[in-house]
């Protein structure tokens, strides 16, 4: 079952953006993510009281798990449902945000001292060429460029994260962590609502309590978890590659199930980013 464990996290994760459209269709983007972080929140609570972990940190690693979930499922998480909420394609939103490990092996180079390589330049550069086939001229015009900012704001964030996060050692346990995460994400949604976003709306009915169940237990609950089993078990670097499949899989579900369409020179952009993506990234 194990080895089936890289394609459950690549589909779970893919899908994340197919159930964001019929959760915005029934809330603004901040409320539907203060209540989804809520409900994540109290999950990591129960699960670290049945584990008898302990719950009280200290300060610094309370403000570093507080700024991790706010880069993460506030700034970036933000972005993605508020780019797909105005009619910005959860395609092209996958796509965009799909750039992170190019954009987070660059500013390693700068911030963590890494050496940046020849095939890192390289994924870059398809990268770049496959959104700008994709995007074409489309933005502004057919494409709204609130979209296209709030889906590039997403990418600096997790980007931003995942640095962040290997520049920080947080010995708290993982559930903790998680869970100090999701309430920094609830704070900040509740701040975006309260002194920005001037009109929220919350319609609870079928289809956002299963769209929202979706993404609380499989993404947020389950593909995390595959994720932290694929790292601990030595299959983080296949994990990693296999990210290069999320904006092709997350296209195809678009066009199955969101009936968006695709196009030749779209599938053509997809396959040279997603390429970049992979030589960028792969070892």
């Amino acid at each position: 079952m194990s080895k089936f464990f890289p394609l459950f996290f690549i589909l779970l994760w893919s899908s994340a953006f197919i159930t964001t459209l019929p959760i915005v269709q029934n809330s603004d983007p901040f409320s539907a993510l203060a209540f989804r972080f809520f409900l994540v929140a109290v999950c990591f609570f129960i699960y670290s009281v049945y584990q008898k972990a302990k719950i009280t940190v200290n300060p610094k690693n309370l403000l570093n798990s507080l700024s991790t979930g706010i880069l993460f499922h506030g700034f970036y998480l933000g972005g993605v449902f508020y780019s797909i909420f105005i009619g910005f394609p959860t395609s092209l939103t996958a796509l965009i945000v799909t750039m992170q490990p190019i954009l987070t092996n660059l500013l390693a180079g700068y911030f963590l001292k890494e050496k940046v390589s020849l095939n890192q330049w390289l994924g870059v550069l398809l990268g770049f060429t496959g959104a700008v086939m994709v995007l074409g001229f489309d933005i502004g015009s057919s494409l709204p460029i609130e979209g296209v900012i709030a889906s590039i704001i997403a990418l600096i964030a997790i980007t931003a994260s995942t640095v962040w996060q290997k520049r920080i050692s947080n010995n708290i346990p993982l559930s903790v962590n998680n869970m100090y995460q999701a309430i920094g994400a609830v704070l900040f949604h509740l701040v975006i609502i309260i002194f920005i976003f001037k009109e929220p709306f919350l319609r609870i009915n079928t289809q956002f309590l299963l769209a929202m169940s979706h993404q609380v237990f499989l993404v947020s609950l389950g593909a995390f978890s595959i994720l932290m089993y694929l790292i601990k078990n030595n299959s983080a670097s296949k994990t990693v590659s296999l990210f290069f499949l999320i904006p092709v899989v997350t296209a195809l579900m678009a066009w199955m199930f969101l009936d968006e369409e695709l196009m030749k020179i779209d599938i053509i952009g997809f396959i040279i980013a997603s390429t970049g993506v992979f030589i960028s990234t792969r070892k």
